[in-house]
């Protein structure tokens, strides 16, 4: 004996319904909250003898950014540590903390010399000037 099952085709708790309930929707931000650094955003410019890199870091501590060089590869690291307090009189009405750290790695077209690069940050902008490596001229082996 068979079974006659009938489905509603517009029925909430269709199956397809169920595999993208959700997909759809954004995450939900508070409203006048501040979305924090997620990405370092930079610039690169090139000239003959170096690169020059600005990177936005806003409201990071000169201390807490690290700048590696290896190669033609460069890596820059900051912890971001932000806080902020609102009072009304001796009363704390919200108080909200965040400690994160954003990274950002790129190759340049050339190796760097590491011993002449220099960093300057200010104003929360760190400035990167990384000269570029001497290209040693091809030499011919002689065959004996």
């Amino acid at each position: 004996m068979s079974n006659i099952v009938q489905r509603d085709p517009f029925a909430i708790d269709d199956m397809l319904d169920d595999l993208f309930k959700g997909y759809f929707v954004r995450p939900m931000r508070m409203s006048g909250e501040q979305s924090e650094m997620q990405m370092i955003k930079m610039d690169v410019k090139e000239s003959d003898k170096e690169y020059t890199v600005h990177a936005e870091l806003p409201g990071v501590n000169k201390g807490d950014i690290h700048v590696t060089i290896e190669g033609n590869s460069v890596a820059i690291s900051a912890e971001v540590k932000k806080a902020t307090e609102q009072k009304e009189g001796d009363k704390v009405l919200r108080k909200e903390r965040y400690y994160g750290k954003v990274y950002r790695s790129f190759a340049l077209g050339q190796e760097v010399d590491e011993s002449g690069a220099h960093a300057k940050f200010d104003n929360g902008v760190l400035e990167l000037v990384l000269p570029k490596k001497a290209v040693s001229a091809a030499r011919k082996l002689a065959i004996e």
